[in-house]
């Protein structure tokens, strides 16, 4: 009887890391940006064309909202959707923390707007978000709503010195899935006007 538990529990540790593994180095598609300018730690990047899939939050705050959003949209490309199509994950996932917030996945570079099949659910929207140049502040770890405030306000503090003008709310960018404990990636965004 303990052989049998042993063998299963050493199944679901091998079973497990090699999930670990898939996710941690696996190539996961990111929008080509470009970096135009860097204030320290903070870039301005310039982002083409994106099509987004989004579902809108009932708040801002990260905690509250940031699960039940990913998971509404995350059902929509494992094929929750007209043709049952699973599409490719992409990093980052996008919150907008504004009024208006929502979460959203960007879809991969090879789709246009009309290959992508219907969502299922009608709290998901496929959409297209025209170029924006983004200010963004990058940070590890885990994150909160505390740590997300945290840095959001030194990039404000960059951008005033800079007289740098924001013309949106603020953006979270996460790109780890919640098992990845190392070499987590966080950003924190501001749409700005940035003439280059």
């Amino acid at each position: 009887m303990r052989l049998a538990m042993y063998v299963v529990v050493l199944i679901a540790v091998i079973i497990f890391g090699l999930v670990m593994y898939s996710f941690t180095f696996k190539d996961i598609e990111t929008p080509k940006y470009q970096v135009v300018k860097t204030f320290g730690k903070v870039e301005i990047r310039k982002y083409p064309n994106l099509i987004l899939a989004q579902t809108k939050l009932g708040s801002s705050e990260y905690k509250s909202s940031g699960n039940n959003g990913f998971r509404t949209v995350a059902n929509y490309i494992f094929g929750g959707n007209s043709k049952q199509q699973k599409i490719a994950m992409t990093a980052p996932v996008i919150m907008d923390m504004g009024d208006s917030a929502s979460m959203s996945f960007v879809m991969p570079a090879e789709y246009e707007m009309d290959d992508l099949p219907k969502p299922a659910s009608d709290q998901v929207q496929i959409r297209k978000q025209e170029s924006k140049t983004l200010a963004v502040l990058r940070f590890g770890g885990y994150s909160d709503d505390e740590k997300i405030r945290k840095y959001a306000k030194r990039l404000e503090e960059v951008l005033l010195e800079n007289n740098i003008k924001v013309k949106s709310a603020l953006f979270y960018m996460g790109y780890n899935a919640p098992w990845d404990v190392v070499n987590r990636r966080n950003e924190v965004a501001f749409e700005v006007e940035f003439e280059h």
